[in-house]
């Protein structure tokens, strides 16, 4: 059954990588699954078939016969359970670092991501707020702590628990968003880590992808 994604039909990042269905690209990309895109206006997506895929008319969604999922963490845990190359294996000696892997992906979105997409909201939906030049500093503190922590836990390591797992697809896509706030080139080892999974075949091709849209030359994945 073809898999078929959707995504902004002008992404409000200009195509940089920082929409979330970029996360939903690389996953396939990594497990070798070719998908269709289906573009979606900002005015489509509050509309009732969208609505039907997620209620909350956001993107990505995914679709695959029957199955309808939003959310990206869920999406990536039911690829990455379906195809092998994002989990350790299934088995009695891998059982664990799966286990590992999916918390770094709950870690991922649930414990880093919140206090970056904050800022990103102030900067972007608050920016001309009269109360915008004072909360601005308060919200981007509440970052390095947590960064702090991530880094140290990282050390010397290539990734957080031993091979690349789609904890790492999670993590470094969450980071990717500090970039523009240059808080990322803080933490050296982090902005290392960034830099291996945009380096990895997989990310390049979801990225492409996703830039080919707002290029104005539309493309599927591969």
């Amino acid at each position: 059954m073809t898999i078929i994604i959707t995504a902004f039909d002008r992404s409000p990042d200009g195509g940089q990588g920082l929409a979330r269905d970029t996360r939903v690209r690389w996953a396939l990309e990594e497990v070798g699954q070719p998908y269709e895109v289906r573009l979606v206006s900002l005015r489509a997506k509050q509309e009732p078939a969208h609505l039907r895929l997620h209620p909350f008319g956001l993107i990505p969604t995914y679709e695959e016969g029957d199955l309808a999922l939003f959310e990206t963490g869920s999406i990536i845990l039911h690829i990455a359970e379906r195809h092998a190359g994002l989990l350790p294996p299934n088995t009695e000696d891998g059982a664990n670092a799966r286990a590992r892997a999916i918390t770094w992906m709950f870690a991922a979105v649930n414990t880093v991501e919140p206090p970056i997409l904050e800022l990103a909201n102030a900067k972007l939906l608050e920016g001309d707020k009269p109360w915008a030049e004072e909360r601005l500093p308060l919200v981007k503190d509440r970052i390095p702590d947590r960064l702090v922590q991530l880094s140290a836990r990282l050390g010397d390591a290539d990734w957080l628990d031993g091979t690349f797992t789609a904890g790492d697809l999670m993590m470094v896509s969450v980071l990717l968003r500090l970039r523009p706030s240059g808080l990322l080139d803080e933490f050296p080892k982090l902005a290392a880590y960034v830099a291996r999974g945009e380096a990895r075949p997989a990310y390049k091709r979801a990225f492409a992808a996703q830039w080919a849209i707002n290029a104005g030359n539309p493309q599927a994945g591969s």
